[in-house]
């Protein structure tokens, strides 16, 4: 979109993603500094709580998002649209983002590989059972482990409320209001990832208690998460630029989280490093054609962009 043909004013857009992120954070400390709630009994507890909250400032930010988007027939499917919410392409906006991400972790995935195998030889060097039950003794405890994570409250805060509401919040509501306030794609890829930056800077006292109050340490590892922040946010805003599907970064969200950083080397495992260039690679070589919007968006909009502008003036 050209910059005349702006909806809403540049000024706007960026008042109203800012005023969305720091509300995304101050929300939770709202419990304490507001309610004057007492401190919670337990770690459950304080995690419900940030749930609620995080839920309160994501519907807000919805809300809030409905009314600035310059859609003059406010219809439900228009509007969903714009925030990437749709019925159609779901297992591409799944196969597709979550294949091209895995090229990232191949080191990783080398890595836990080797781990793996080298776990097996121990266990038969020392009378272990049968390779079929150590098969079943593996499928045991991937079981448990997929148990005592459903209980898990910090699981369900990784895997589910943090990728729910940030993709929401960063990515449907931000990305279609900076796009009609002007801004092209390329700067709103590489703008959203600072506002999303802003939405971690709340761990900071965390981290600086747990570094015995040691103000460069609690820096360093705040600097190290927003750098990591500022990355995934920008290919979680490519994502959502290039597909029109808020499943597409929502996916990868989801496993980044699971997967943790990926693995750059190992001490003596010089193939986990060679991998890992070997995916990083493959990631850029199937970058673009593995987000092409024809494969998101195919038989199912005929204008020329998914956000459908030229059904809202």
């Amino acid at each position: 979109m050209e910059e005349e043909d702006c909806l809403i004013s540049k000024a706007v857009a960026v008042t109203a993603c800012t005023a969305m992120a720091l509300f995304y954070v101050a929300i939770l400390y709202a419990p304490a500094l507001l309610l004057r709630l007492p401190p919670p009994p337990s770690l459950q507890v304080y995690m419900i709580r940030r749930f609620l909250c995080a839920f309160i400032s994501t519907a807000v930010s919805i809300f809030v998002c409905a009314l600035i988007l310059p859609i003059k027939k406010m219809e439900l499917s228009l509007l969903l649209a714009a925030y990437g919410v749709r019925a159609d392409h779901i297992w591409q906006a799944v196969f597709f983002p979550l294949s091209l991400t895995s090229f990232m972790y191949v080191g990783s995935m080398v890595l836990k590989s080797l781990l793996l195998v080298d776990s097996w030889r121990e266990h038969m060097n020392h009378g272990g059972d049968s390779l079929l039950n150590c098969a079943r003794m593996l499928w045991t405890r991937v079981l448990d482990w997929g148990l005592s994570t459903v209980s898990n409250i910090l699981a369900w805060r990784n895997y589910v409320v943090a990728p729910l509401t940030e993709e929401l919040v960063f990515r449907a509501c931000m990305i279609p209001i900076l796009l009609s306030g002007g801004f092209k794609p390329i700067t709103v890829i590489f703008l959203c990832p600072i506002l999303f930056s802003l939405a971690h800077l709340n761990h900071f006292m965390e981290y600086y208690s747990k570094q015995n109050n040691n103000l460069t340490k609690a820096v360093m590892v705040v600097g190290l998460q927003l750098g990591y922040t500022v990355v995934f946010g920008s290919y979680a805003s490519f994502l959502f630029v290039r597909t029109g599907h808020l499943l597409a970064p929502l996916v990868a969200h989801v496993f980044c989280n699971f997967m943790g950083l990926p693995a750059l080397f190992s001490r003596g495992r010089g193939v986990v490093s060679l991998a890992f260039l070997v995916g990083m690679v493959g990631f850029l070589w199937l970058l673009f054609p593995m987000t092409s919007p024809h494969l998101f968006n195919e038989r199912t909009n005929n204008c020329r962009c998914w956000q459908g502008y030229c059904s809202w003036t």
